[in-house]
């Protein structure tokens, strides 16, 4: 496909300084200018081979830019988007890496001009490491992308923010917010939680023998808190309904380990293992 001519990517964490990599990698956009409030974080993206530019200005970052990324944690992406809306050039394409939709792309839809139009979207990769220094050209190897698209969504930018992540991940799908958001609830956030519930739980003379698959459940825990509070509250409505479907299994599973009901765990254990043998590691 064509190369963009100019993208910039508003925050360089991760996810956005993978993409940068991504992008120069496989030169898929002439210039990738990058925005950050840290200095420091601009010289580390450049010595990455995230970026080509780099910049405090935010107006300097988007003025001339064809595709805007906004890879900032969840909460700042609404007021990052408005602030660049008054700085970007007619036309210009905005999209977000947030992993959760409804209330970002409602609030945009509501709020942006016209000319700037919005495509929100989430690739499906990341880690429990934060920042520029855990940034990969791989990261999005294999992965999905997600678009979401709404009756709103201006039809000409659909396409383009697809065909600008196809050559990067394995596959783009296309949900609503809503589904977006109940999806990840039950898939991504609701298994962080647990895994913060699970860390919390070990008495502390066990964590010094903690078997291998404490650690391996576990370890979603080690993400950043104030990265993954606001995901949480942002989609709270489907992460407490997913916590509910959760607690009722943990009800259920009490009762027949209280009952020693051993035909009936097994069958529990054997509907988990079934459900879980018929994903793809993948």
């Amino acid at each position: 496909m064509a190369r963009v001519n100019r993208v910039a990517i508003i925050g360089l964490g991760l996810i956005g300084g993978s993409l940068g990599m991504a992008l120069r990698r496989r030169r898929l956009a002439k210039t990738i200018v990058g925005y950050s409030r840290k200095p420091s974080t601009l010289r580390r993206a450049k010595q990455a081979r995230a970026i080509d530019v780099g910049t405090t200005n935010l107006r300097a970052a988007v003025r001339d830019a064809d595709l805007i990324v906004l890879a900032t944690p969840v909460d700042a992406i609404v007021p990052f988007a408005k602030q660049v809306a008054r700085y970007c050039r007619r036309g210009a394409i905005l999209t977000d890496v947030g992993s959760t939709k409804v209330q970002i792309v409602r609030q945009l839809e509501r709020s942006l001009p016209a000319y700037a139009s919005f495509v929100g979207g989430h690739p499906i990769a990341g880690s429990e490491r934060r920042g520029i220094e855990a940034a990969s050209s791989d990261l999005f190897t294999g992965a999905l992308y997600v678009v979401t698209p709404t009756p709103q969504t201006h039809r000409g930018a659909l396409p383009k923010v697809i065909r600008f992540w196809k050559p990067l991940v394995k596959k783009v799908i296309t949900m609503s917010p809503q589904n977006h958001d109940r999806l990840f609830a039950a898939t991504s956030h609701l298994p962080h939680l647990v895994a913060a519930c699970l860390a919390g739980a070990i008495p502390a003379q066990a964590l010094s023998s903690a078997a291998p698959s404490f650690l391996e459940m576990t370890r979603l825990a080690k993400s950043d808190p104030e990265l993954w509070d606001d995901i949480f509250l942002s989609n709270r409505r489907e992460v407490i309904r997913a916590l509910d479907r959760f607690n009722r299994q943990c009800h259920v599973l009490r009762k027949l380990l209280t009952g020693s009901r051993r035909a009936e765990l097994r069958r529990f254990l054997a509907n988990a293992k079934a459900k879980r043998d018929a994903l793809h590691d993948s």
